[in-house]
């Protein structure tokens, strides 16, 4: 049975799911960053899932990158699967630009994350489901 890990589940909002992956945003109004996460039991590591699910994982991950680099006009999609805070398998990707907050280091702990405002939270959410749902 699959379980969302806490902590992404207090840090994000579930904007949907595609046939492998729950897709989350991260609630960091400084980065449009989404979190794709297998809904399997028990996975760390993407090695540990099937062939089947490997692949399907490598579309959906392409997918998702493609069209947030075509919604937000990205200059860079960064994609990690990094696991050190949440064990559960998850891959951000994050849209990123010269200007963020981070650029050009990673964008864990430079800033503090700023949470969307309610609108802004609608609309973030509203565009990415149609980019990415649609």
């Amino acid at each position: 049975m699959f379980q969302l890990d806490e902590r992404l589940a207090a840090d994000t909002v579930v904007l949907g799911d595609l046939e492998l992956c729950r897709v989350l945003l991260m609630n960091d109004a400084h980065y449009p960053w989404v979190i794709l996460v297998p809904r399997r039991d028990n996975l760390r590591e993407i090695y540990e899932m099937s062939d089947a699910d490997q692949q399907q994982l490598q579309m959906e991950s392409s997918r998702v990158a493609e069209r947030m680099s075509a919604l937000f006009n990205a200059e860079k999609m960064n994609i990690a699967a990094l696991g050190n805070m949440v064990p559960q398998l998850h891959l951000h990707h994050i849209a990123r630009f010269t200007d963020d907050a981070a650029w050009p280091k990673p964008v864990w702990g430079v800033v503090p994350a700023k949470p969307y405002s309610t609108d802004e939270m609608k609309e973030r959410v509203a565009a990415l489901q149609k980019a990415l749902f649609d």
